[in-house]
């Protein structure tokens, strides 16, 4: 869900105007709120008084940093959980949503003392509590400080996809695995459940993750399995696991990011998982239980956080209807960074949020105030079922320049006819258009170790706007810098795509093993241009450069003003490290070492683009390399250097 989808309808709101399908009530929470230690922080808020009908309930939960009082340790970086709860005066209480924090050390450039993430939750289904006088809590569990928390609540009136007739909460709790003394079925053991009136079908959705950590990983790097059980019947079985931690679009962080966990990566939300309980209705009477994969461990540290609640729903409210749910691309949202300045395609996510499978969708999008595309989508969309399309190139998007630019996408016919809410039919975001390259580069790549002896993890493709490799570099071998000159014509639009099949990048400081690799364009010897999602190599599973080929427009852009950069590398490094100044027509100044407690502990002047730093003399540790230019009207840069023996 995009933020300008909870934005749209602010303003109505703050000016009192009067209600209409669409506007959107904000309720604040906890604002500014510093997570400074392991407690619970509890707010009081009062909700509209439940007379209203809301189509969605998005609680954004905005996530930030501050400044830890002088000697503290580990600000603002480590992986802690963070669980957000509703209570209401009767008694009633649920989790929210879970979040995961990231190592967000303030010396990695994602992680600023301003820096902000937002994490977007949908509560609807949970509207029977968020009515009148809630607290809300958070729950951190952590044991440093440094992150804050503001958390509210975006309530769109509108017809939702079905009324909920009730809400139970089971179980909730940090539970140990494998103790078989007290094993962790018994407390998720069989609950007897009864459906209230007017109920027509029923979900069981469940937040987990893995904790802990025993001779095996387990469990926050173990993937075991659990089992949803109706009346002694499996209704489900889910591993509790995430394989997908080197995608995440917060990166990179200063800890071990790229590792898959027990259903959580560091930095992203928890995922809850959606379980639909087969034939209830009003006033069935069944039980549910939970059954875990069978495992004993001598160790007691490998726990699940479990937290789980069974909704009822009435009826489809519309029997026609599509909802776009999300931009993921063209966007700036941080949290579809890995998609940003994507150029041509778009993507999107749509739902069926009525009762009739839905077959085809006609669509116009484009850049709001240009002429937009029509497509026409077929497939086969079963009822509440969602999915992630592409739509196809949009002229719009290949004449774009500058930041954020507004960006639309509208449904509009739904199997060939006007659907029943037109609320949740158009969905904008903004952008920053693609930057423009040279249509004539050079690519130079340095491998890091192997896959499997011979090749390297790494390689990258160049595809044009239908798809076609038109440049590549694969099935490298190891430890070898490649120099690839690419040619592609003008006024056309590409993606230079780089994968890691270790998902660890080129370089990443907690597998020396691996090696470290780099990776520069060159558009002349002098300059090099720059690499959204790079990072120096410290990108994960990999990561997407989309760009337009044109001449350059200035000669600031032949000698390279706008993408001066400084790579060190290998990264870490057991050995000499090498400094490689970007961007600059004319290397001339003074390059310095400091150590971690701001010791400087080499300096050389440096009339070259590239430099060696030897290590023999150094300790391991962390260490900041810094190029001072002698004109005193161009900017000093800065990088870090990791050295482990």
């Amino acid at each position: 869900m995009k933020h300008l989808l909870l934005l749209s309808f602010a303003l109505l709101s703050m000016l009192g105007l009067k209600a209409a399908p669409g506007d959107t009530t904000w309720v604040q929470a906890h604002s500014g709120l510093q997570l400074d230690y392991y407690n619970n922080f509890d707010t009081t808020i009062k909700f509209p008084d439940g007379t209203t009908k809301y189509r969605k309930i998005i609680m954004v939960f905005t996530m930030g940093k501050y400044v830890c009082p002088a000697g503290s340790s580990w600000c603002g970086d480590w992986d802690y959980t963070v669980q957000t709860f509703a209570m209401n005066k009767r008694g009633d209480s649920l989790e929210l949503g879970r979040i995961i924090t990231p190592y967000a050390n303030v010396s990695y450039a994602r992680f600023p003392w301003t820096w902000k993430q937002r994490y977007y939750f949908d509560v609807t289904d949970y509207y029977p509590v968020l009515k009148d006088s809630n607290t809300i809590r958070i729950l951190y569990s952590g044991y440093s400080g440094g992150f804050t928390a503001d958390v509210k609540f975006a309530m769109i009136e509108g017809t939702p996809d079905r009324d909920v007739t009730g809400v139970k909460h089971l179980w909730h709790g940090s539970y140990s695995f494998g103790n078989a003394s007290d094993p962790i079925d018994n407390h998720v053991a069989a609950t007897s459940l009864t459906a209230p009136s007017g109920t027509q079908s029923a979900a069981y959705k469940l937040n987990i993750t893995g904790h802990g950590s025993d001779a095996t990983g387990c469990s926050e790097f173990c993937s075991k399995y659990y089992q949803v059980l109706k009346d002694g019947i499996l209704v489900n079985q889910k591993d509790i696991w995430r394989d997908n931690c080197g995608f995440n679009n917060l990166y990179p962080q200063s800890g071990t990011w790229v590792y898959n966990r027990g259903n959580w990566c560091p930095g992203a939300l928890v995922n809850t998982n959606l379980h639909p309980l087969p034939g209830i209705s009003g006033g069935t009477n069944f039980n549910l239980a939970m059954h875990f994969e069978n495992y004993t461990t001598a160790s007691p540290s490998a726990i699940y956080t479990v937290d789980g609640t069974v909704v009822y729903y009435a009826g489809f409210n519309k029997t026609l209807d599509a909802s776009i749910e999300d931009i993921i691309a063209p966007t700036d949202n941080e949290n579809s960074f890995r998609q940003n300045a994507r150029i041509g395609l778009t993507t999107i996510k749509i739902k069926n949020t009525g009762s009739t499978t839905i077959n085809n969708i006609d669509f116009q999008y484009g850049v709001t105030g240009q002429p937009l595309t029509s497509y026409t989508w077929s497939g086969t969309l079963a009822a509440l079922a969602d999915t992630t399309i592409d739509l196809p190139f949009a002229a719009s998007l290949l004449s774009a320049t500058g930041t954020g630019l507004p960006y639309e996408v509208n449904i509009i016919k739904v199997n060939g006819a006007t659907d029943n809410d037109a609320t949740n039919n158009k969905l904008t975001s903004t952008f920053n258009a693609a930057p423009q390259w040279a249509n004539n580069f050079v690519v130079t790549f340095k491998t890091n170790a192997s896959l499997n002896g011979s090749v390297s993890e790494t390689e990258w493709n160049i595809y044009d706007k239908y798809g076609t490799a038109v440049a590549q570099r694969v099935n490298n071998a190891a430890n070898t810098i490649y120099r690839d000159t690419i040619t592609l014509p003008n006024n056309e639009v590409y993606k230079f795509v780089v994968t890691d099949a270790g998902c660890d990048g080129l370089s990443f400081w907690a597998n020396t093993a691996g090696g470290s690799g780099s990776l520069q364009i060159k558009p002349t010897p002098f300059t090099t241009t720059s690499l959204s999602g790079y990072f120096n190599g410290d990108f994960g599973c990999g990561f997407t450069q989309y760009f337009k080929v044109g001449t350059p427009t200035s000669i600031a852009d032949i000698q390279g003003l706008g993408a001066m950069s400084m790579d060190v590398y290998p990264n870490p490094t057991s050995k000499d490290a090498t400094v490689s100044i970007n961007g600059l027509a004319n290397v001339k100044g003074l390059l310095r070492l400091y150590d971690n407690m701001g010791k400087m502990v080499f300096e050389k002047k440096v009339n070259n683009p590239e430099e060696k730093i030897a290590s023999s003399n150094l300790a391991n540790g962390i260490y900041y390399v810094i190029y001072t230019p002698e004109q005193s009207n161009a900017k000093s840069m800065q990088a870090k250097l990791v050295i482990i023996k």
